[in-house]
């Protein structure tokens, strides 16, 4: 089936495919995962590839090994080890978005110069979450720059990517002198610096707006819930010392809640109306923001905007907002949120009534419930579903589970870099992570249970979908033809040209394919041709393993496959925001190795 220079009828349909594919992506008709297997079925109706070869990549290697570090990641989080990176992380970025996305962009970018960018993205994921939440920036805006990093750091060491670690091995079989470890460590940092200094500059106004998918979010912004909490201190001489909830009249004349209390070092949510005030307890109150200050004001509360415990447990992801309904023909009907004692006996603290069409609000505690009222709390996840079990009252919110498993950190660490060892020593990447993996559930880091939901579909069926349109391009001979016919127009260039023609071809092959496949197929040939123009056959090889990273205009390549969902982004983000950085890739990548190679 090789096409060689010419232009075969398989070549054709290879290409009409791939043209198909990019009109897809570019016009989002339909889900990215739904595009991906409509290619992957009509490449063995088509006969460029056979039928098992099309359903071959969910057996890969790639997906494999992303389903592995989807578990691994579940395990790193569920584990609480990324709690103690987060608030330090936070601090040193002082409520800047620009501070914050630099330090984390170096961390990535830097630790994915010495394993796998999918680790190296797995093992900052649950980080950034954790500090996105902390410091009210939005998530999309924090995880593209995030993933580009880490592709970019991908290009700093002869070991950060498998399109590096295959080069020399191209080099061996053709005689050539392989690069040092750190031989290419120039071209990539600076690389990773254009990156961090395009998402500080330009980047950062071309990032998407709109926040992640978050339930809590939206359900704050349907029932009108304020957004800010605030911390306060009551000192000995305020008003409120001796007194009790009930007594300062919080809910009636404020509509200001208590969402929680730290007395002597321990944290109770939803303190009950009974409590009294004391001299040195701190409280969170949430309301309109009017009211709050008043209140403040009033009662000489002194707030504390620092870091503290109260502030972690708030802002943790064990606590946040949910809906609950009122069982039709319960034993909540009829009784009220006083007589039922909900912050007393769950540690729940009830902010909105929704009945009838109405909201209301305030002191709701002695309103009578009927059945399919639906009541906005916040608390403990963990007791905002044992209220759920109760029986009187439906879940309407999806609430993390409580787990039930100890939290192991070290172990959960330990057994993420046994896998990334195992990897960096020669192993198979998919058998080293799917090792790590099933090893956390032996170990009871995570349950079997918890590693199935661990893995996101989309991801899954969108990579496996687009790895067979590569068997069918290599087979085929498209590849070829592609590249020999981009070669052919600039052939008389400067070397310069020349050299920026294969690293645009490299470029989009490795949208298409895995960065191994563009670099064993393209790397050869890049080879041989550099003797013909006369430039140094290495500096063409070593162009076309650094532009196998050149991954950023579509959701293709398995970080940016990863954080797809995640993020909430569409084919259009990537399209607007990786698009410029592809260019930009190009653009440096290619003076940089013919001054440093060539």
């Amino acid at each position: 089936m090789e096409g060689g220079g010419q232009l075969t009828g398989d070549i054709a349909l290879t290409l009409a495919v791939l043209g198909l594919a990019v009109v897809l992506f570019a016009t989002e008709l339909f889900r990215v995962d739904l595009t991906a297997v409509i290619i992957m079925l009509l490449l063995p109706w088509l006969g460029l590839v056979e039928p098992m070869e099309a359903f071959s990549g969910f057996s890969s290697n790639a997906v494999i090994a992303m389903i592995a570090v989807m578990i691994l990641g579940y395990g790193i989080d569920a584990s609480g080890a990324m709690k103690r990176v987060a608030s330090p992380v936070t601090r040193m970025a002082a409520g800047s978005e620009s501070r914050l996305l630099a330090i984390v962009s170096a961390a990535v970018g830097l630790t994915s110069a010495f394993m796998q960018n999918i680790g190296a993205t797995v093992l900052f994921l649950p980080a950034v979450r954790r500090i996105s939440r902390q410091s009210g920036f939005s998530l999309p805006r924090l995880l593209m720059p995030l993933g580009f990093a880490a592709i970019l750091g991908g290009t700093m060491t002869m070991v950060a990517s498998g399109s590096m670690i295959i080069l020399n091995d191209l080099l061996r079989q053709r005689g050539q002198d392989t690069f040092g470890l750190f031989s290419v460590t120039p071209v990539g940092l600076v690389l990773l610096a254009v990156g961090i200094g395009y998402f500080l500059t330009m980047g950062r106004r071309l990032l998407p707006e709109a926040a992640s998918p978050d339930r809590e979010e939206d359900l704050a912004r349907e029932w009108d819930i304020p957004a800010s909490v605030r911390i306060v201190d009551i000192p000995e001489d305020s008003p409120l010392v001796g007194r009790t909830v009930e007594e300062a009249d919080l809910w009636e004349a404020g509509g200001i809640h208590l969402l929680a209390q730290s007395r002597m070092g321990d944290v109770l949510f939803a303190p009950w109306r009974g409590t009294v005030f004391n001299a040195g307890d701190r409280y969170a109150l949430i309301g309109e923001q009017a009211s709050v200050q008043g209140f403040i004001g009033a009662n000489r509360l002194e707030t504390d905007d620092e870091p503290c415990q109260l502030r972690r447990r708030l802002e943790s992801e064990d606590a946040g907002f949910a809906e609950v309904v009122v069982r039709p023909r319960s034993g909540a009907q009829g009784r009220t949120i006083r007589q039922m004692a909900i912050r007393r006996r769950f540690g729940v603290e009830p902010l909105v009534i929704g009945s009838g069409g109405e909201s209301f609000r305030g002191d709701i505690s002695d309103r009578p419930l009927r059945g399919g009222d639906t009541i906005v709390i916040h608390g403990p996840f963990s007791s905002i579903a044992a209220l759920g079990r109760g029986g009187d009252f439906m879940l309407a919110s999806r609430v993390p589970e409580t787990r039930s498993l100890k939290e192991r950190p070290l172990l959960a660490v330990l057994l993420f870099a046994a896998g990334l060892v195992l990897a960096i020593t020669g192993f198979r990447l998919s058998l080293s992570l799917m090792t790590a993996a099933i090893a956390m559930v032996l170990l009871r880091v995570i349950t079997i249970d918890e590693a199935y939901r661990a893995v996101e579909w989309r991801t899954v069926f969108l990579l496996a979908g687009l790895l067979p349109l590569g068997i069918a391009m290599e087979r085929s001979g498209t590849a070829s033809f592609l590249a020999e016919s981009a070669v052919s127009l600039v052939s008389d260039a400067h070397p310069m040209v020349l050299m920026a023609a294969v690293a645009v071809l490299a470029t989009v092959f490795t949208l298409f394919m895995s960065n191994v496949a563009a670099t064993v197929l393209l790397a050869p040939l890049a080879m041989l041709m550099a003797s013909d123009w006369g430039i140094e056959p290495r500096a063409m090889a070593i162009l076309v393993a650094i532009c196998a990273s050149n991954s950023f205009v579509l959701p293709t390549h398995q970080v940016n496959a990863l954080l797809m969902a995640s993020g909430g982004y569409r084919n259009s983000d990537y399209m607007r925001v990786g698009g410029i950085m592809t260019v930009l890739f190009i653009a440096f990548a290619v003076p940089l190795v013919y001054l440093l190679f060539a």
